[in-house]
């Protein structure tokens, strides 16, 4: 991706956006991803109940022009030539248009219902699980109940002996219609329901829901509450890698990583929960600001915690990374070359393990990131180690990061108490993706003419990656799947929307 400067918040009148017919979007899709965008996302909604017409929007990511926002029109059984085959990071997609819209992309080679929603819901008992064929072949199912707190998923497993000759996930069980909670509230009171929609990531889907808000109203943020947010955001990355790594510290039995991760994250949490009163950054971000700012006593906090955070997150990452029974047990499994998260149009945490340079913190900083630099880290195991690797490289930049934005003078300007904001613009379009943990998080709020959201659209970096998953397990022992599952750490409820 270029270097170039970039906003991560795309706000443009619906008319300034061409009305495409289906073909005339589609093309223009297959040409941006030609000429090397890559796609954020195409969805679509019905314009009205009474009538079948549908409202499709497409985003790409330019590394020359930045954010690029595409609409079109079609009706709910129209069809078209499937773009799959020819770029497939695009097949998530069109499966999830064709099951919320019935448009129907002609030729996919996978099409298969992501969520089961509506009236779907019942007929989850009817997935078309593909078959591996042989005499010798036999299939082990887990889930969707797991033991301990894995959320509700299935896993089909194909298998030679122990070796997987494929995996295919099935996910949508909790049926939550996050999107249509979305638009029974106003615009500017929906904070609390999207900080829920990914509890453990609650903080980016909640800056960058206020960022769109924000951008909608036309309000700029002060340099001092931006710096809040990245501080926030900063912390849960942390927090989140923390957890993915004690994960898999238990599950290849390095006990002393286990414990140490586990405690170190409670530390990280625990110096949210005195910031803003959360654990987990709850009502820390609101739209216009920020509800709790860092004075001189939060600084002196967080400065103390990280030192003392630093200086035993090294001892153990030391521990962790020369352990005779880790790099042997991760090495080589779960491998993903890069071509393969290329195609698929991975972003985040697995894409960047496999080499692609793919971080919106870098990409389209904006204000926050462009005066206050992220570190680029990608690594090339394409593996297990590799996502390890990465995410103990990841968690001493955000340490080192925190500990820049707490020397600036700009957090004297954080007001603790959000700015009001003027009504928002009507028939308007906003895209806003912020850099979680696993990816990137992306809004995309549409307002009607009298400036009330006709639609809400909310994305995880999670979507596009079960897949990946699934792929990465090929060809290894059906014993390494749980190492996998939890090097990708992937999220279900930011899958079942």
């Amino acid at each position: 991706m270029s270097s170039a400067l970039h906003h991560p918040v795309l706000c443009v009148s619906l008319a300034d956006l061409p009305r495409l017919d289906l073909a005339g979007l589609m093309q223009a899709c297959s040409e941006h991803i030609h000429n090397g965008a890559r796609v954020l996302t195409l969805f679509g909604r019905m314009q009205t109940l009474a009538t079948k017409d549908v409202v499709l929007t497409a985003v790409f990511l330019s590394p020359s022009l930045g954010l690029v926002a595409l609409q079109g029109h079609a009706q709910a059984d129209d069809s078209y030539d499937s773009l799959t085959l020819r770029h497939p990071a695009m097949h998530i997609f069109e499966r999830e248009l064709w099951e919320q819209t019935g448009i129907t992309p002609v030729g996919h080679p996978w099409l298969k219902p992501v969520r089961y929603e509506r009236d779907r819901q019942q007929q989850m008992s009817s997935y078309p699980f593909f078959k591996v064929r042989g005499a010798e072949v036999h299939e082990v199912g887990v889930g969707p109940i797991h033991a301990s707190v894995i959320e509700p998923g299935h896993f089909r497993f194909m298998c030679l002996g122990e070796r997987v000759q494929h995996l295919e996930i099935q996910l949508g069980y909790q049926h939550r219609s996050v999107e249509a909670l979305l638009l029974q509230r106003p615009p500017l009171a929906l904070t609390p329901l999207v900080e829920s929609i990914a509890g453990d990531t609650s903080v980016a889907y909640a800056v960058g829901y206020c960022a769109a808000i924000e951008a909608l109203a036309g309000t700029k943020l002060s340099a001092g509450a931006t710096l809040v947010r990245g501080v926030a955001l900063e912390l849960e990355r942390i927090a989140i890698h923390l957890a993915s790594v004690t994960g898999l510290a238990g599950d290849i039995a390095f006990l002393q990583g286990g414990a140490t991760y586990g405690r170190l994250r409670t530390a990280i949490i625990n110096a949210s929960m005195r910031c803003c009163g959360s654990r987990f950054g709850h009502s820390w971000v609101r739209p216009g600001g920020v509800r709790f700012g860092l004075d001189a006593e939060r600084r002196a906090d967080l400065k103390n915690t990280l030192a003392a955070f630093a200086k035993d997150l090294a001892d153990i990452n030391a521990l962790m990374l020369n352990a005779r029974t880790v790099r042997p047990r991760l090495q080589g499994i779960g491998q993903l070359p890069i071509n393969a998260a290329q195609d698929l149009g991975l972003w985040g945490l697995v894409a960047r393990a496999s080499g692609l340079h793919v971080d919106v913190r870098a990409c389209l900083p904006g204000q926050l990131y462009s005066h206050f630099p992220v570190e680029e880290h990608t690594e090339t195991g394409r593996d297990c180690w590799a996502l390890l690797r990465l995410r103990l490289k990841e968690i001493e930049s955000s340490v080192r990061w925190i500990n820049r934005a707490l020397e600036s003078s700009a957090l004297q300007d954080a007001v603790p108490s959000p700015l009001p904001l003027p009504a928002l613009r009507s028939s308007h379009l906003c895209v806003s993706v912020c850099e979680g943990p696993r990816g990137p998080v992306l809004h995309a709020l549409e307002t009607d003419g009298s400036a009330q959201l006709a639609h809400y659209k909310v994305q995880d970096p999670s979507l596009q990656t079960w897949f990946a998953l699934a792929m990465s397990l090929r060809d290894n022992d059906i014993s390494d799947f749980p190492i996998c599952n939890k090097s990708f750490d992937l999220s279900y409820c930011g899958n079942d929307l």
